[in-house]
């Protein structure tokens, strides 16, 4: 079953439009929802006085809340609300929004505010927007409506205020967590001071957010690593990214989770190396877990290809690559890097893999709900967004797009993380 549009912006100068709310069965995806929508324009509120530019409230504070009020309309609109929130993905080009933002958050979503994950990047799409928003709920009366999860080892920062774990139906939020002890650094997730070889601190990190972090809330909601169905990993250095994954399979098992490694520039926490998300399913439903492999590169995810579970599919990030590196039909066109053939080359593989991916969890592209594009430059996107039009039929694409300070794979450009419904 296709989804269903809730909100829609179209884009200037175009035939497309940003799928900016959709529905997916009992399941509400807001994308990349920012102060300045796509189509260039932003509140007055947003705005403010040009005139008497020190009046009124700070200038974050009201990007903010022109975010929260956009959200908040999108899902009356959808026939839901901030109480059935189970998730939060927000991005920032500087630290300086994240306060401002949790302030207008706070006084938007009142004492509930669901498992979140707050990552500084290069770059939004829009320029002048600081704050980029994505949200997932529920709508009321399909026995999803969410249970917050509180373990005593698994806290959140007092001035962030989100719960640590949702349980919503047969699935698991775990917000995103770093390697934060209750009263500030903990030392097992540190090499000692002074010890060259002390271990490797992205290591040890990873080893402390997956033992004492994330375990803990899974357990809490009844659930357990095999029943993880999707994780985001934000690494500060890119060069950390082998040493995460080995711990991250040894602890789940490799490509048993859909699974997306991105670099992020900054994070919360001052020494923070990581910071990871997770979805996961509850042991009772453990049988309805689905891990698919297509005919794509095992080389272009880290994880399984898509882990499908609960109506709703879970592709890793997906990269344009085979074992010999970048596709070859990215290298065939250089050349013509000026003209964006590169990008629309590089673009055309990743589609052609989520097509795959759809296919074999058995819909079609008109059933994805969420396409996050986390680029190493976001020039020419719109060109981007015309290799979706014409691969799939689609004129509204629900993306969210941000720019990262590096790729993994040399030639590359971007990482494609999709989330599709498959229910009924």
């Amino acid at each position: 079953m296709p989804v269903s549009l809730i909100a829609t912006t179209p884009l200037p100068c175009s035939e497309l439009s940003h799928a900016a709310c959709v529905q997916g069965g009992p399941w509400i995806f807001a994308n990349g929802i920012e102060a300045i929508g796509p189509g260039l324009s932003s509140s007055a509120a947003f705005a403010g006085d040009r005139a008497l530019p020190s009046h009124g409230l700070p200038r974050h504070r009201r990007e903010g809340d022109a975010v929260a009020d956009r959200l908040k309309a999108m899902l009356e609109q959808a026939g839901t609300s901030f109480a059935n929130t189970v998730r939060l993905d927000q991005y920032y080009p500087t630290w300086k929004a994240v306060d401002p933002y949790h302030r207008a958050r706070r006084a938007a979503f009142g004492d509930y505010i669901p498992p979140s994950t707050s990552v500084i990047m290069s770059a939004l799409l829009p320029d002048g927007a600081d704050i980029c928003a994505n949200v997932l709920a529920t709508l009321p009366g399909h026995g999803l409506d969410p249970r917050r999860v509180d373990p005593p080892t698994v806290t959140a920062p007092s001035w962030s205020g989100f719960v640590p774990a949702t349980v919503s139906g047969d699935l698991v939020f775990v917000a995103g967590q770093m390697a934060r002890g209750p009263d500030g650094p903990d030392p097992r997730a540190h090499v000692p001071a002074h010890s060259l070889w002390g271990g490797h601190e992205a290591r040890k990190q990873a080893e402390y957010v997956i033992d004492q972090r994330l375990m803990p809330a899974l357990v809490a909601a009844g659930a357990s690593a095999r029943g993880a169905l999707k994780a985001q990993a934000y690494l500060r250095h890119a060069e950390d990214l082998p040493h995460f994954l080995e711990v991250w399979n040894d602890r789940f098992g490799a490509r048993q989770v859909a699974l997306t490694i991105v670099q992020a520039c900054d994070f919360g926490l001052v020494d923070g190396s990581l910071e990871v998300n997770l979805v996961a399913l509850r042991d009772s439903a453990l049988p309805g877990k689905r891990v698919i492999e297509v005919d794509i590169p095992p080389e272009a995810t880290f994880g399984a290809h898509a882990v499908q579970a609960a109506g709703l599919v879970f592709a890793s990030g997906l990269m344009a690559c085979d074992r010999a590196g970048a596709d070859a039909s990215i290298g065939a066109v250089d050349a013509g890097r000026r003209m964006g053939l590169v990008a629309r080359a590089e673009m055309n593989v990743l589609i052609g893999h989520a097509m795959r991916i759809c296919e074999a969890a058995g819909v079609g592209a008109d059933s994805i709900t969420r396409a996050l594009h986390f680029s190493t430059s976001l020039e020419g996107f719109h060109d981007r967004l015309g290799v979706w039009n014409a691969a799939t039929g689609l004129r509204s694409i629900p993306y969210c797009a941000v720019q990262s300070p590096s790729h993994p794979v040399p030639g590359c450009t971007t990482t494609l993380d999709i989330w599709a419904w498959a229910g009924h």
